[in-house]
């Protein structure tokens, strides 16, 4: 028979009881963990989300109590009143914060009982993530995923304080905002209000925070939720979580030294780990170059390096060609990694062929000399030569990727990676920062034949390259800055324009007309008219930045309620189709084929 709690309330938690406690009554409150009886003695784990603390229920200590426990299941939901004890000597549990102790129940109330679980909760269950993802209040109980959200609150609470103490205003800005289509895809409102008219979920605050900044509010924070429609992987959710940061009177090194102190009191209060400042920085030229990637893993060394000068008009076309069609050869030297078999190459080549590549030549440097199939088309000089470049030593193995320059460096950055984990190259208990700055402000895109915001339109062109607006667009650098830890971009941000004549060469370079400027950023433009200050900003990826500290697979495991890579929610079954009411209220007609409603 279920019981109310009355006149019972929790005097501890059940990760807190300690030898100091010793004698003292207590009343705890939890789920059931585990229940074992022995030879008459019921032993049962009771859990919430502080710990574990193990009660006991003795016939010779309270009959009533132990014929009650008898009932107790997994999950149960009870409260006990007992006197903590300590545990006879070898049957401590050192594992568990209250390991030293148990509580001897003299009172017992089954506050509510609970079905047979779909999956065990157990710290190592191994059940699929689908299962988990629909039952998630049952999952959310499981350790792992506690841990996770505790360190979440923590890291979020770490930095409120931390901006709080830096004058910094949190103040929030609306979701039901006007469509900009820039990047990914918008989410779209309909207005019932407004027949025919849509609102649309923020990707970002960007220009309300920049109006925040023209208004005086010359330091604004906000922990904000942004909408992306795009497709996802293990690190991308429809809805995430932005610390959004803007600073009116600064520049580049401002920021970045208040974002490097902001990251010092993080590691010290979040995971009691120093860190150096400051941090280190490289170009996006070094990077690209170096690591094949705008957000490089600096955690180990080794580089990619072009080639082109050694190679360019050799015996080897794949080589040849890829200088002569203005694309890159670039080189990797794997150390240690002559050891890898034919197999391993072969799987080493299928990896990089799903990303673009067109096959993995290669040299292994082995005791009796080079072992390669491209040896006898390069020939014997440009091949030393290569080695030469490339540092090659015994037992080492040179990778090669040929081709357009993107593509090149998109499979090699992420062969680098690959053979990092696999030469065990790779830290996982380091941190690694590292800044990355002036960026490309234009790139070209191909499909459209013009030229698109590498970062945002509203990014600050660094002051003497903007006459380049006028002449050569594509070599404008952008005052933008990224913040990469461990080979993810934790955060990027930039200064802004804040002057509309500025913004207008921006707009125009991005062949966006007067009309399509005025019914996007209209309202924007005319306010940079009044006496704008020089701004910039940052945003940081809550949910990677714990995921990362975490040590999470996915940032799904630091979200309390995730959507998958589909972008569904499996608990609730969203999205899912509405009443035609709702529908004729909005003035929305959906047409789909009728075959499409019988999944």
């Amino acid at each position: 028979m279920l019981e109310n709690l009355g006149s019972w309330r929790r005097t501890h938690t059940c990760g807190e009881l300690n030898i100091n406690n010793l004698n003292e009554e207590v009343i705890l409150m939890g789920w059931v963990q585990k229940r074992r009886d022995h030879g008459g003695v019921i032993f049962v784990d009771l859990r919430d989300r502080e710990g574990i603390t193990q009660v006991v229920f003795n016939p010779e200590y309270n009959e009533n109590a132990h014929k009650k426990a008898e009932e107790l299941r997994t999950e149960y939901v009870i409260a006990v009143k007992g006197v903590v004890s300590k545990r006879p000597e070898g049957t401590e549990n050192p594992k568990l914060k209250t390991g030293e102790i148990e509580v001897m129940v003299s009172e017992l109330k089954i506050l509510n009982t609970s079905k047979v679980l779909p999956f065990t909760l157990d710290e190592y269950s191994n059940v699929g993530e689908d299962i988990r993802l629909k039952y998630r209040y049952l999952d959310l109980r499981r350790r792992p995923l506690q841990r996770n959200l505790i360190l979440r609150h923590n890291l979020v609470r770490t930095i409120r304080e931390f901006l709080y103490k830096k004058g910094f205003l949190d103040i929030e800005t609306p979701f039901l905002t006007k469509s900009t289509p820039e990047g990914a895809r918008d989410y779209l409102v309909p207005s019932r209000v407004n027949p025919g008219k849509f609102y649309a979920l923020p990707q970002s605050p960007q220009m309300f925070k920049q109006l925040l900044m023209i208004s005086g509010f010359d330091k604004y924070f906000q922990i904000v939720k942004c909408f992306r429609d795009e497709d996802l992987r293990a690190d991308r959710q429809p809805e995430f979580t932005q610390l959004d940061m803007e600073m009116s009177f600064i520049d580049r090194e401002d920021l970045m030294d208040l974002i490097e102190e902001m990251f010092v009191e993080i590691f010290d209060k979040v995971l009691g780990l120093k860190i150096e400042r400051p941090f280190p920085r490289m170009s996006y030229t070094e990077a690209m170059e170096k690591y094949g990637h705008d957000a490089p893993d600096t955690r180990f060394e080794m580089f990619l390096k072009t080639i082109n000068n050694l190679v360019d008009g050799c015996g080897f076309k794949v080589f040849a060609d890829a200088v002569k069609d203005g694309g890159v050869v670039k080189a990797i030297n794997a150390k240690g990694g002559a050891k890898f078999s034919r197999k391993e190459i072969d799987e080493l080549t299928d990896f990089v062929c799903s990303l673009g590549a067109k096959g993995l030549a290669y040299i292994k440097i082995n005791e009796d000399g080079l072992q390669s199939p491209i040896i006898k088309f390069l020939g014997e000089d440009v091949t030393n030569s290569i080695v030469k470049e490339m540092n090659g030593e015994v037992g080492d193995i040179i990778f090669f990727g040929a081709g357009d320059e993107k593509t090149v460096n998109l499979y090699m950055s992420k062969l680098r990676l690959l053979l990092g984990k696999k030469l065990g190259l790779i830290d996982e208990n380091k941190y690694s920062f590292t800044w990355v700055t002036d960026f490309p402000l234009l790139e070209w895109d191909e499909e459209e034949k013009r030229y698109v915001a590498m970062h945002h339109p509203f990014t600050s062109p660094v002051d003497e390259d903007i006459p380049l607006f006028d002449t050569d667009p594509g070599k404008i650098r952008a005052k933008a800055y990224d913040l990469v830890l461990n080979g993810s971009e934790i955060g990027g941000g930039s200064i802004r324009i804040h002057r509309s004549d500025v913004q207008e060469k921006m707009f125009s370079v991005l062949g966006l007309t007067e009309e399509e400027r005025e019914y996007k950023f209209g309202f924007f433009i005319e306010a940079l008219r009044y006496g704008t200050p020089p701004h910039g900003g940052i945003a940081f990826g809550i949910d990677r930045i714990a995921s990362i500290f975490a040590k999470a697979e996915s940032i799904r495991d630091v979200i309390a309620f995730p959507k998958t890579q589909k972008a569904t929610d499996l608990m609730c079954d969203a999205p899912s189709f509405v009443d035609e009411k709702q529908l004729k209220e909005l003035f929305i007609k959906v047409d789909l084929p009728e075959d499409y409603y019988k999944d």
